[in-house]
């Protein structure tokens, strides 16, 4: 079994900044293959894809926080960061950390983001 734990979500005003980290009770950036990442769920929607990176450093983002997010992970802390700019209200929702390793995946709790003025 795999823990992992998040931080960082908030409050923020419109066009600010937040810094979303989760980090796995296990290594998994050993392995290209492997992925981090984040996934959101806004009230009465499905949990979309927001960004991704593997442990061989390939990114995927989801289209409308292209330009605006930023994935990035710390190898040695089994850590992804997610640095979010330019914050929209629809940005607003619950964060869920997500790794997956060959054996299966795993979900972190969840985070609450709310962009609002």
């Amino acid at each position: 079994q795999v823990q992992l734990v998040e931080s960082g979500g908030g409050l923020v005003q419109p066009g600010g900044s937040l810094r979303l980290s989760c980090s796995a009770s296990r290594s998994i950036f050993s392995f290209s293959t492997n992925t981090m990442g984040w996934y959101r769920q806004a009230p009465g929607k499905q949990r979309e894809l927001v960004a991704l990176i593997s442990g061989g450093g390939s990114t995927n983002y989801a289209d409308d926080v292209k330009g605006r997010f930023t994935i990035s992970k710390d190898n040695a802390k089994n850590t992804v960061f997610l640095q979010m700019d330019s914050l929209k209200p629809d940005d607003t929702a619950v964060y869920y950390c997500n790794a997956k390793y060959y054996s299966g995946q795993y979900w972190g709790q969840g985070t609450q983001v709310t962009v609002s003025s």
